[in-house]
């Protein structure tokens, strides 16, 4: 058994919120607050004096922002960071651009201290921050697609397949901006992705990933339709269902503690398509997706997954290698190639 404990600086501006984070971290046996600072220039001083194993930041704090003091640790003295975030439009987009910048993930803050969410948002932080603790930091640069690549992808090759369906979790942000922006609008299937992440967010995550391609992004909403060149990030807080050649949502009881559930999506992508879809896993902590995997496998559909090596963390598609529910296990830079193969 692991007893290691894991050293946390805690970054907020409030002391407020540094004592309500710092008790929910200290809660858990094997994590411990080693310090904590109250805007972003404190956070690289104490984060290069105290060499913590991870740091939780605030987004927007005085003198030197979240993102820039992620910045300045990631270049001087790289450690795992989780990101915290109030909710709102701005606060959501930088929280989702802090994945450019090198952040592990993030966690929404509790809007109260008295709040019906702190209990939940306690056992969002300490998973989070226990993931984080595992994460091989060099692994969390976003990368640049080549614009010669995408060009190989303006004739699409015919196929029957009809749905590419992609489930990630932490480390699946840096993952997918390296697939997504290979994929052009005039790629023969539709795309169905669930990224694991906090309520509120997936809005700024489909428009951001978007940018990236010129494949049709957005986030997924009841009733959409499923066609060829158009992808769908699903919306935090529904299971994605594909039925009748749609998007349903729905908000049943969380699968695998989650919803969106990657088992959940894949499942009915399988039953629905039976042998015309393509699964892909990749990185993240837990098991979510490896039964997904499976029943597109037993239809007739091909199953890919990301391998150890270039996931920040090697759990879901690990679940399911150990399934035998997958076809083939690539690296990272090789998936978009091995979907091309396979279509």
């Amino acid at each position: 058994m692991n007893n290691r404990m894991i050293n946390v600086v805690v970054v907020d501006d409030s002391s407020l919120m540094r004592r309500m984070i710092s008790e929910m971290l200290d809660s858990a046996s094997d994590i411990k607050v080693v310090g904590t600072a109250k805007d972003g220039r404190d956070a690289v001083e104490k984060t290069k004096k105290l060499r913590p194993d991870v740091v939780t930041m605030d987004v927007e704090m005085p003198k030197m922002d979240g993102l820039t003091a992620l910045c300045c640790i990631m270049a001087k003295t790289p450690v795992p960071v989780v990101m915290l975030t109030a909710m709102g439009k701005i606060e959501a987009d930088l929280a989702v651009k802090s994945f450019e910048y090198g952040a592990v993930d993030f966690v929404s803050k509790p809007s109260k201290t008295i709040s019906l969410d702190v209990e939940e948002v306690k056992e969002e932080l300490i998973n989070k921050v226990r993931a984080a603790s595992t994460v091989d930091v060099k692994k969390m640069a976003f990368k640049v697609v080549a614009r010669r690549y995408i060009d190989k992808l303006l004739i699409p090759p015919k196929t029957d397949k009809k749905v590419l369906i992609i489930g990630a979790s932490t480390g699946g942000p840096q993952a997918l901006s390296e697939i997504i922006p290979k994929l052009h609008r005039t790629f023969p299937l539709a795309v169905l992705i669930v990224q694991h992440l906090p309520v509120g967010f997936t809005k700024s995550f489909s428009e951001r990933l978007g940018w990236q391609t010129s494949i049709a992004m957005k986030e997924a909403e009841d009733n959409d339709l499923i066609k060829p060149g158009h992808a769908f990030i699903a919306p935090s807080g529904y299971h994605t269902v594909v039925k009748n050649g749609r998007i349903k949502l729905n908000t049943r009881p969380k699968e695998n503690s989650v919803r969106p559930s990657i088992d959940v999506a894949m499942s009915s992508a399988a039953e629905a398509y039976r042998d015309k879809v393509i699964g892909v896993l990749l990185s993240g902590m837990g098991k979510d997706g490896a039964e997904g995997m499976k029943a597109i496998k037993e239809r007739g559909g091909k199953t890919i997954a990301q391998d150890e090596l270039t996931s920040v963390i090697f759990g879901m598609s690990k679940a399911a290698i150990e399934m035998d529910a997958v076809d083939k296990v690539v690296p990272l830079p090789d998936i978009v190639d091995e979907i091309m193969r396979v279509l």
